[in-house]
């Protein structure tokens, strides 16, 4: 059942995406230049989009804390850490740079790989690569620290 539900969560939310525009990185990337707001050329419907989303999410997030155990699930998972430090800041650069740059983010360019695009592709073979390099980072990170505790 996790499994399936998994997958129809998924589901509804890449559909979500292509109806939304979120897919499309021409409007993506009119919504981002804000500097094209003087000249009447900002694409402000991805605004709609964001507005619509905290209009239906807020209520069901304060909804579903009030439910307290999950539907289809033993427990929530919430997350824990609310602070703000630079592991969370240098990730949402990066994701901002690469949000900028082409108009993707990893939820948009997974359900554009349906489309088999080559510069989809690219993105998501970049995106997996930049995942994988920083596990390999962060055990390395982990390993070190181990090692220096055990020697002090």
């Amino acid at each position: 059942m996790p499994i399936l539900s998994a997958f129809l969560c998924g589901l509804m939310f890449g559909a979500g995406l292509v109806v939304s525009g979120l897919t499309d990185t021409a409007r993506v990337l009119g919504f981002l230049d804000v500097l094209a707001i003087m000249k009447g050329g900002w694409d402000p419907t991805l605004a709609i989009v964001m507005a619509a989303a905290l209009i239906v999410s807020i209520p069901g997030f304060a909804l579903a804390r009030r439910r307290g155990r999950p539907v289809l699930a033993d427990v929530a998972a919430w997350p824990t850490r609310t602070g703000i430090d630079r592991p969370l800041i240098v990730g949402a650069m990066l994701f901002g740079a690469g949000w900028g740059l082409v108009g993707l983010c990893p939820g948009p360019a997974i359900t554009n790989l349906a489309t088999l695009s080559p510069p989809v592709l690219l993105f998501v073979t970049a995106m997996m690569a930049g995942m994988a390099a920083h596990a390999l980072w962060r055990r390395r990170v982990h390993h070190l620290a181990s090692l220096a505790a055990a020697d002090g």
